[in-house]
């Protein structure tokens, strides 16, 4: 695995790796305007190496990676997962160098681009740009991520993603930003940049966004936040695209802490039959993450979720394209 400028964890060992790629090669990757076939049985995921690893805390990176296996269990379509755990040196990887399309979820690396732009430039936000960054993350508005796309630029977003490291993530064609292809590897990298100082995004601007990604609308906060424990706050970026009316792609990031705890998870999905089954493999995902990294601790109560996801696209891409 290639270490990155910001020090992601070594994955696993060289049988591990080797069952690992082994299983991902039984879906393999396909141009974003087609639908991917259906994942192979995760009866063959399951056989691979427990994708968790950790040298400070192996059993709980073990009892992790279980979890996380079970919650994937008999799921259609294709699914990849990443989880860090920077306290305890957890690391967890399902098929996390997949490409994806984007949807929504690439908003926050628009954002940080713009954060970028603004620290390199030695000037504050503008009002503008804080009306269209607020819009962008906690309602998910397209009209501000196109704005911020053209603004920011191709060129600056593409040196953030060098100098993040996010050397498997491509930004989309022309003005089509939802066909970014990300990775659930690449988005825990972007994860730690907003949580842990660096010299990438400046101490003001990784706590700017990571306070609007915890002020997203009820309506947009399911995902990876479910089944979180009291007391620990919660920061989330999800998209939600069907490809032609059908073949969904629903992902969700988040960060967490309070309370001594400092993890993230990202989880992408993809030819689910529905929006709403993709938004229940990743809850089943993070709440298997929440359960084993917080022993002990209360769930917190998710009235504010709605119970049942609209079939509707975040219209990160236009519907004929």
């Amino acid at each position: 695995m290639i270490t990155n400028v910001i020090g992601m964890p070594r994955r696993h060992s060289r049988t591990a790796l080797t069952a690992l790629l082994a299983g991902a090669a039984l879906v393999p990757v396909v141009p974003a305007a087609q639908a991917a076939p259906v994942a192979a049985p995760v009866t063959a995921r399951a056989a691979a190496a427990n994708p968790c690893t950790s040298e400070r805390n192996p059993r709980t990176a073990a009892a992790l990676g279980k979890a996380v296996t079970a919650a994937l269990a008999g799921r259609r379509g294709t699914e990849s997962v990443a989880v860090y755990d920077r306290r305890r040196g957890i690391y967890c990887a399902v098929g996390s160098t997949r490409r994806y399309d984007s949807a929504s979820v690439v908003k926050a690396t628009i954002l940080a681009g713009l954060l970028r732009k603004v620290t390199d430039a030695k000037r504050t936000m503008t009002a503008r740009e804080k009306t269209l960054a607020t819009k962008m993350i906690t309602k998910s508005d397209n009209a501000a991520a196109s704005t911020l796309w053209r603004e920011v630029g191709r060129t600056r977003l593409q040196r953030l993603l060098n100098d993040a490291g996010m050397t498997r993530t491509v930004l989309g064609p022309g003005k089509y930003w939802g066909l970014t292809q990300i990775t659930a590897h690449d988005q825990i990298k972007l994860l730690r940049l907003l949580t842990a100082p660096n010299k990438v995004l400046s101490d003001k601007a990784r706590g700017y966004e990571l306070k609007l990604m915890g002020q997203v609308v009820s309506s947009q906060r399911w995902g990876t936040p479910a089944g979180h424990p009291q007391g620990v706050a919660w920061h989330v970026k999800n998209g939600w695209l069907p490809r032609h009316g059908k073949a969904w792609r629903v992902h969700s990031i988040g960060a967490f802490d309070g309370r001594d705890r400092d993890y993230m998870m990202v989880v992408l999905t993809q030819d689910t039959p529905s929006m709403g089954y993709a938004v229940t493999t990743i809850e089943r995902v993070a709440r298997a993450v929440h359960r084993d990294l917080n022993p002990g601790l209360r769930v917190t109560t998710t009235e504010t979720v709605p119970a049942q996801v609209p079939e509707t696209s975040d219209g990160s891409v236009p519907p004929n394209v």
